[in-house]
């Protein structure tokens, strides 16, 4: 009976051991990703972006389905008609009505100006959606840009907290054990453990922050959930002043903006509006071929059906009570008010262009303030930390100098995110990537 409960229990540890090996091997697909790579199988991957490519091949068919109205129609039918054993009564003749079958097939096309004008907004409607399938793209990588670069600064604060833990869990140690040999007071003391408190709890937090900005990373790229990852660019490359100093200086050229694009297509499709109402006084050609063989299940009867006709028909309209006109007059009206919101929106590119260097500036030199600001916090914690060692430094002094690094860490989290988030806004506004 021992032997078997062993036996059993070896089996248990190795089943357990086999799940654990299996968790380790999920555990361990990881994609270690540059800032580019990430943001290319974002471009892959990403459900708004598939769905902005579907929305192009939907706006392709959506065009030949118009293009398709101005080709021939083929239609094929077949009548059965059977009147029962009716007989016609002519003078003494009976003719009889035996059963018939009728295939008929026909080929017609219809022509109008408004087809026409019909397949060219289709053009610009395959053109807008187009632009906004790389609007969709631009802001995929915008999107994985910011939350690649809070993670980097995240780990970053991180190794800093964990850093001056260390240096705050040492003097704690240090000043408890002055006060068990009567060297300190307690108070001292207990300043210090509810700082190294405060210090794990801000450590914790972060970590919180960054599983959340990961887990936000995922869903940017379009991952699976169990996926890890490995973020390779390192945060300097990416906080490069220089490019940002370029990209301050680089015109502004309109015609590049996805924005201005869709106001070109918007005012494009208003004219051809005012085109489309104009079409409604145009003539409509319609040509058929029609194809007819009868048989009779029977006798064969009196066949009076062509087995082949021609027709063609052109029509014209003439008098409407003032409907085309009105409705060519609302299409023209509609024109003018897209040309006045298509002004109003580059003058506001403008404004805004203006600005975002305003802004890019600003966040660049707070960015440099906060840096100086964390070095110059950094290092009067550590100068305080080791002159406490000694006593030529108060636990006051030191509890404080912990919470400016904590302070300090905070605004350069900030100052950072200011930077990018100014410097994608300019990116995407002039389409430089």
């Amino acid at each position: 009976m021992k032997i078997e409960t062993k036996s059993r229990l070896m089996m248990t540890l190795l089943a357990i051991a086999l799940l654990a090996a299996g968790t380790g091997v999920r555990a361990q697909e990881t994609l270690r990703l540059t800032l580019q790579e990430a943001q290319q199988y974002a471009l892959e991957h990403n459900q708004s972006m598939k769905n902005a490519n579907l929305d192009v091949k939907k706006a392709e068919l959506a065009r030949w389905q118009t293009f398709s109205t101005m080709l021939p129609q083929v239609n094929a039918s077949f009548d059965y008609q059977n009147m029962c054993g009716y007989e016609m009564n002519m003078s003494g003749f009976k003719i009889p009505f035996d059963p018939s079958g009728t295939f008929s097939l026909t080929a017609a096309v219809a022509v109008t100006g408004a087809q026409i004008v019909g397949t060219m907004l289709q053009d610009i409607a395959m053109d807008m959606t187009d632009i906004s399938r790389m609007q969709t793209e631009q802001t995929t990588r915008a999107n994985v840009k910011n939350v690649y670069v809070s993670i980097l600064v995240m780990e970053e604060t991180v190794d800093l907290l964990d850093s001056s833990l260390a240096n705050l869990e040492r003097l704690s140690a240090t000043a408890q054990a002055s006060v068990d040999v009567g060297a300190a007071e307690q108070v001292d003391a207990d300043k210090l453990q509810v700082q190294v408190a405060t210090m794990r709890n801000s450590i914790t937090s972060t970590k919180r922050s960054l599983q959340m900005l990961y887990n936000s990373l995922l869903l940017q790229l379009g991952a699976e959930v169990d996926k890890q990852l490995e973020l390779i660019t390192p945060l300097d490359d990416i906080m490069n002043v220089g490019n940002a100093l370029q990209l301050m200086a680089h015109p502004f050229n309109i015609e590049n903006n996805y924005n201005y694009q869709l106001l070109e297509q918007n005012e494009k499709l208003a004219r051809r509006n005012v085109t489309m109402a104009w079409m409604d006084r145009s003539p409509t050609l319609s040509v058929f071929y029609q194809y007819s063989k009868k048989k009779y299940f029977g006798d064969e009867g009196m066949n009076m059906t062509p087995p082949n006709m021609v027709g063609a028909s052109l029509s014209l309209p003439i008098f409407s009570s003032g409907t085309h006109t009105a409705k060519i007059k609302s299409a023209k009206i509609d024109l003018q008010e897209t040309q006045n919101s298509k002004q109003q929106a580059i003058d506001g590119l403008m404004v805004q262009y203006n600005q975002l260097r305003y802004d890019l500036a600003s966040a660049l030199e707070s960015y440099d303030i906060q840096s100086k600001n964390l070095d110059v916090t950094k290092r009067v914690f550590d100068n305080l930390t080791e002159k406490y060692k000694y006593g030529r430094a108060s636990s006051l002094e030191v509890t404080n100098a912990s919470t400016d690094i904590i302070s300090a860490q905070s605004n350069y989290i900030q100052a950072v995110m200011s930077v990018v988030s100014a410097q994608i806004q300019l990116e995407n506004l002039l389409n430089e990537q």
